[in-house]
């Protein structure tokens, strides 16, 4: 929850794949329980995100197991996928006045950084993945009733330009980490250091 003396001006909104983090995932999530009781025996929930994260050897094992628990089998987002997603978001974002400094669409999950709104963070994500879903089955990238997102919305807050600033860049990391070139959307605006500080 946010401090409540301070000022949210901006969402780093991250959207993760169906099936991609789970509750009990070893590197930790914001879930409070294992809802159902199939994933139980692949380990505890761990509140947050841990400070000592598995190995990708670790992750791999847990997602071996875990695959096939899952009610739909797990989407990869290819360069056809991902043009879909960024050409639904551009509509989602286009049509609730959204202001969005930064997104990074990956193999498995996308993020945003995105201005405060009259809309919550959970509205903007909902907004965002059904348009996104919509689309995908519309082409034929996904089938008719796989949920294509994970059903739990998540943000982290930005509350200084600063904090906005360090989101930008982190977005802008993912994309050699996953070796995948640089992306550009039309949707995205430079950051312009709202809000200015007056003089």
């Amino acid at each position: 929850m946010p401090a409540l003396h301070r000022r949210i001006i901006a969402h780093h909104l991250i959207l993760s794949s169906y099936g991609f983090w789970l509750a009990n995932d070893p590197r930790g999530s914001g879930s409070k329980e294992i809802r159902q009781h199939k994933f139980d025996d692949l380990g505890p929930i761990h509140p947050g995100r841990k400070r000592l994260q598995p190995s990708r050897e670790e992750l791999r094992a847990f997602y071996t197991e875990a695959f096939p628990k899952l009610e739909h089998a797990p989407l990869w987002f290819d360069e056809t996928f991902r043009a879909a997603i960024g050409q639904s978001f551009t509509e989602a974002i286009d049509r609730c006045n959204y202001t969005v400094w930064e997104c990074f669409i990956g193999s498995n999950h996308a993020h945003l950084c995105i201005r405060y709104h009259r809309d919550s963070y959970e509205t903007m994500w909902k907004n965002l993945t059904a348009q996104s879903r919509a689309a995908a089955i519309i082409a034929g990238l996904a089938p008719e009733f796989h949920p294509v997102w994970a059903a739990r919305p998540w943000s982290t807050y930005c509350y200084t330009p600063d904090d906005i600033r360090r989101t930008v860049n982190y977005i802008q990391e993912n994309a050699p980490k996953e070796g995948l070139p640089q992306q550009t959307w039309s949707f995205v605006r430079p950051y312009d250091g709202w809000p200015l500080r007056p003089k």
